[in-house]
């Protein structure tokens, strides 16, 4: 089994090496005979020295000149080789239980793809209860966090990949499709929940909560037009790091 780690990455200069560390840690601790990887960095136009740390943190480079996620991951996935896609954002930190539990998913055969749910440290009140609520959609829905999201490869090409007319929430609509593509096969897609990804809290602590909440409410109200209009999408796309 060869498994493709896909990370998209704009201006990740702070925290590339160590999302590249959790990942490299893993996968020593959980090697096994006949399992093989790659870990392929997106650059998405950074104007930083992301890419330059990657390469010497041994991870392949490849880029794109869009700025946007979704595509990112799908330049990503075009030049994988893996028949599994490990997609993890750049400022999230994979652990060994967690890749663990991946591997276990993957080799049962029951399954299309997954996602995890998501644990950032110190976070305020009113952040921890966004959390909680997402964490409980995300497994009562069966919807992905965008931070990690696994795929096997033949059916992420089947359907499309992420939706280049999205800038974000894109993998809410990626998770239902591996849905239905695993329906019609007997497959699952599931939320792991007992190792979570443990992904940075600094939105929170570059935006203050009026600018959280005003964000959110763009996009509960105006879902679409906010959605495929990274200026209505400042907290993905204004470049605060």
């Amino acid at each position: 089994m060869h498994l493709s780690i896909i990370i998209p990455a704009f201006n990740e200069e702070r925290l590339i090496e160590e999302c590249l560390q959790s990942i490299s840690t893993s996968l020593a601790a959980n090697y096994k005979p006949g399992f093989t990887s790659e870990i392929i960095v997106v650059d998405n136009n950074s104007t930083d020295n992301t890419a330059d740390l990657a390469r010497q943190a041994g991870a392949r480079v490849v880029f794109e000149p869009i700025n946007q996620i979704g595509r990112a991951r799908n330049t990503g996935a075009a030049e994988a080789t893996g028949d599994w896609l490990l997609f993890v954002d750049a400022d999230s930190y994979l652990n060994t239980g967690l890749l663990a539990d991946i591997l276990r998913l993957i080799e049962d055969g029951k399954s299309v793809g997954c996602g995890s749910t998501i644990q950032m440290p110190g976070l305020p009140w009113w952040a921890s209860a966004t959390l909680k609520l997402w964490t409980g959609t995300s497994v009562l829905f069966g919807w992905a966090a965008g931070a990690l999201v696994v795929s096997r490869s033949d059916a992420f090409r089947d359907i499309g990949g992420f939706d280049q007319e999205l800038y974000a929430a894109d993998e809410i609509g990626l998770s239902q499709k591996l849905k239905k593509w695993g329906q019609q096969r007997g497959l699952q897609f599931v939320i792991l929940t007992r190792h979570p990804l443990e992904s940075s809290p600094r939105k929170v602590q570059l935006y203050s909560a009026g600018e959280i909440t005003g964000q959110i409410l763009r996009v509960m109200l105006h879902p679409r037009r906010s959605l495929q209009d990274k200026k209505q999408l400042p907290v993905w796309y204004d470049g605060r790091r």
